[in-house]
């Protein structure tokens, strides 16, 4: 394929004396680039929202929402899934990244291999990719091999599938159930897709994954109920949220987190539903984790 033709490889004329800008210019035409990025997103929220159905209907099955991608984006895939644990209490093998070059790749780039097409389907198998699972690949460009062959080898598995390209047409779409295609334009610096591209694709796995766990029930409100307190940050958060979801003061908050072993989600069924730790967890587990379903049975 021919680069060149790809809106994210073209010059961009508004930076061409971009190394002769005073830092305050260079900084501003940056800003200025940067305000494209949510509006080409916008146009792409139709598509986004099919997505969330998709991998909402995976996670309700039992599973998986599996990122796949090299370089930046994959970096970018990597990231989302490793804060899903702490944030919305998720096991660590029920949203992966999948990273041409391995994790090592993560911290230092391996630039070839995201030409392997073939490194793609074996890292699915590794994880054992199936049709309960959502495939969503990551690739500015929307021709990287290694994201082409893992979408196809995922479709070939059963597992659904999700392209995310920052150019029209692009290669990856042809090979997902659901194409995402978010073009972002030239680069401010030619071809450097870390950039708004990569912006772009960020602000696409944010609401992947953000809204894909409201609608599993990992939220109450707009409150992360699911988090894991696994620090004093966190564990101040955590009696904070139950304090705003029950509507109570914080030492009552405290005094029902501690009966429920640090649950945040059973101290509020607890509070709301005036009952004890055990039958809040029982109403947590009928209602497959939903709070606001375990209050209003209750």
């Amino acid at each position: 394929m021919d680069l060149s033709t790809l809106g994210t490889e073209s010059r961009n004329e508004r930076t061409a004396e971009l190394d002769r800008m005073p830092v305050a210019e260079l900084l501003s035409v940056m800003n200025a680039e940067d305000l494209t990025v949510a509006a080409a997103v916008r146009d792409a929220l139709p598509r986004i929202g099919a997505a969330v159905e998709a991998i909402t209907a995976s996670l309700r099955q039992g599973g998986r929402l599996v990122y796949l991608g090299a370089g930046t984006s994959g970096r970018i895939g990597l990231l989302d899934a490793v804060e899903c644990p702490p944030t919305f209490g998720t096991a660590p093998e029920q949203v992966v990244g999948l990273l041409s070059g391995g994790p090592g790749a993560f911290a230092r780039a391996v630039e070839g291999a995201e030409d392997d097409a073939g490194a793609a389907a074996a890292d699915l198998d590794g994880i054992g990719v199936g049709s309960r699972d959502t495939v969503v690949g990551l690739a500015a460009s929307g021709r990287t091999p290694y994201v082409v062959g893992g979408l196809r080898h995922a479709r070939a598995a059963g597992a659904r599938t999700v392209s995310v390209a920052c150019n029209r047409d692009a290669v990856i779409s042809r090979h997902a159930d659901i194409a995402i295609e978010v073009p972002t334009g030239p680069e401010v610096l030619t071809g450097s897709t870390r950039l708004k591209a990569g912006t772009a694709q960020k602000l696409v796995c944010n609401m992947l994954s953000t809204a894909s766990m409201v609608r599993v029930g990992k939220v109450y409100g707009n409150l992360m109920v699911d988090v894991r307190a696994s620090n004093d940050k966190l564990v101040d958060r955590a009696r904070r949220m139950v304090a705003e979801a029950a509507g109570t003061d914080p030492d009552t908050a405290a005094r029902a987190l501690a009966a429920a072993g640090g649950h945040a989600k059973t101290a509020i069924v607890m509070l709301l539903g005036r009952c004890t730790p055990e039958e809040g967890a029982r109403r947590l587990e009928r209602a497959d984790g939903d709070v606001r379903a375990a209050v209003d049975r209750s």
